[in-house]
């Protein structure tokens, strides 16, 4: 793991499921702790528009703000059709292969 931990434990659980998903986790710090990147990153996939999720450092509600970042995972276009088709669940590009 190349990045800092995030100091909500929710929210930490959430991006190292992010990770075994093959999205990339950058903490930059600043007004968000970082940024999540979908590993398909395609603008037919929901318009291009989930596949860079921001990661707040101090979310009003810790719980919620992990819940959005794994329903982001989760709901991934292709990520959905890529499992369905192969029953595995990241891309073959990634560094996880």
């Amino acid at each position: 793991m190349d990045r800092h931990c995030h100091a909500i434990k929710e929210i930490e659980a959430v991006l190292r499921y992010a990770e075994e998903q093959g999205w990339r986790v950058v903490s930059k710090g600043g007004h968000a702790w970082g940024k999540m990147y979908c590993p398909w990153n395609s603008v037919a996939c929901r318009c291009g528009e989930f596949c860079i999720s921001c990661i707040w450092s101090t979310p009003v509600n810790a719980v919620n703000h992990a819940r959005q970042l794994r329903r982001v995972v989760e709901h991934c276009t292709f990520r959905q059709q890529y499992k369905a088709q192969s029953g595995r669940g990241t891309p073959w590009n990634t560094h996880l292969h």
